[in-house]
């Protein structure tokens, strides 16, 4: 039998996966701007509590960003902007803290590349996306498990270099087949491997966070699996390297 944390961690799981897919099969503008919005602003407060700030007025400006970003052709430049804007103003202020930027730095400027990745490629490249991910994880833990002997990071000492590199191989297989939708195998190949690997550190960062903080998990709204940042993790380098190499390779 399997303990109750199993069990939270499989009802929540297939509850996030049913979710995907209703969001995914509808495929709306809206819609995905509102999910993908929630998921923000909750990972952008987990973030804040790991940073240890306790300016309340930054979730005003997240979610101004967010507003913006329903209207702004390329919801990845108001990140920059954002910067620039929110310097300028402490600059000028002479109230400079630069720490309160680290939250828009992560996980802000992912999300935006995230909605950024389905405003400009569709829906199909949120689903390669999320093939790619989704798949290094599981492979890497299912592989990890099996035959992992070496640790891959002192910050995540549970990852091993076996499963790590299992988990990519297979990420990269399965990305490529669905990639050749949109470019070349070659190119499908390549840039499967670079979002697989980059996903690999994005959830290496976030483990580094929590392990700066001093927490298990950045949060407990997902029953089993702690926050919404301990799920997203792998997306946050990922999405970023996606809508770069697909507005630069494709």
């Amino acid at each position: 039998m399997l303990k109750n944390i199993d069990k939270q961690r499989v009802i929540t799981g297939a509850i996030l996966i049913a979710v995907v897919i209703v969001v995914a099969l509808i495929d709306n503008f809206f819609l995905t701007w509102l999910i993908l919005g929630t998921l923000f602003m909750i990972s952008f407060h987990e973030a804040m509590k790991l940073y240890k700030i306790e300016d309340r007025s930054l979730y005003f400006y997240a979610g101004a960003l967010w507003l913006l970003a329903l209207i702004y052709p390329n919801p990845d430049d108001l990140i920059f902007i954002a910067l620039i804007v929110y310097i300028s103003d402490m600059l000028y202020n002479s109230k400079i803290d630069f720490k309160k930027i680290e939250p828009f730095a992560y996980p802000a400027s992912s999300f935006l590349f995230l909605f950024a990745l389905y405003v400009g490629f569709g829906m199909e490249a949120l689903i390669w996306l999320v093939i790619v991910v989704a798949l290094t994880d599981t492979a890497a833990y299912f592989v990890g498990k099996a035959i992992g002997k070496r640790k891959f990071s002192e910050i995540s000492p549970n990852k091993t270099i076996e499963g790590v590199v299992g988990g990519i191989v297979v990420a990269t297989l399965a990305g490529s087949f669905y990639g050749t939708s949109f470019v070349s195998l070659p190119l499908s190949i390549f840039i499967s491997f670079v979002v697989s690997l980059s996903s690999i550190f994005g959830d290496l960062f976030e483990s580094f966070l929590k392990r700066s903080a001093g927490v298990k998990d950045s949060g407990d709204i997902l029953p089993g699996h702690g926050g919404v940042l301990d799920r997203v993790d792998g997306y946050m380098f990922a999405a970023i390297l996606m809508v770069v190499l697909l507005r630069g390779l494709a």
